[in-house]
């Protein structure tokens, strides 16, 4: 898949910007007039928000499904993160000029085959693949970032596993595993 232009990033992360401007003043998002945007932005991709204040999380939230254009996903993504995050308060007008936003743009999950644990971790590309991991109604997924905090492929799927709502020593026949990449704009 091929990245975004330089001026389309731009353009995300002012879109997303704005999107938190309105909130703090209107409390609801400011969604783009997508006519007046290069294809390469009104093109249907899945998106994640992440906000940072200076190396803390202060917010991330996306979708896996492809349900809209990319910068009306970028505008409700970052307006989501900023204000409905359940694991923090809304954003303050105070954090706003701290705020450090970050983009992910993903591929499509393509499911993956696998026999065993072993067989899925041999699969597995470490700072390349984002993970979704499926087993009955649990669904949890980890973005390709965050093989930073957990480099090895063992300790990224337990992780995942525990996100998932599952132990971490945890194995069914019945998971499902999907991987995707990530362009990431800062």
């Amino acid at each position: 898949m091929r990245g975004l232009t330089p001026k389309a990033q731009q353009m995300l992360l002012q879109i997303a910007r704005d999107s938190i401007k309105r909130g703090l003043k209107k409390g609801k998002p400011k969604l783009p007039d997508i006519s007046d945007l290069p294809a390469e932005l009104t093109a249907e991709r899945a998106t994640f928000v992440t906000l940072t204040i200076g190396e803390h999380l202060r917010g991330c939230i996306g979708m896996l499904e492809v349900t809209r254009p990319l910068a009306e996903d970028v505008a409700e993504n970052a307006f989501a993160a900023a204000f409905h995050d359940p694991r923090f308060p809304p954003l303050s007008r105070d954090e706003f000029d701290e705020l450090k936003i970050s983009i992910s743009v993903l591929s499509p999950p393509e499911e993956m085959t696998f026999s065993s644990e072993a067989d899925l971790l041999s699969q597995i590309r470490p700072g390349i693949d984002g993970l979704i991991l499926q087993d009955g109604f649990q669904k949890g997924t980890f973005l390709p970032s965050v093989w930073e905090q957990l480099p090895q492929k063992e300790m990224f799927f337990e992780h995942l596993k525990l996100k998932t709502g599952l132990p971490a020593g945890y194995w069914s026949d019945t998971f499902r595993v999907f991987r995707y990449t990530a362009e990431y704009i800062h």
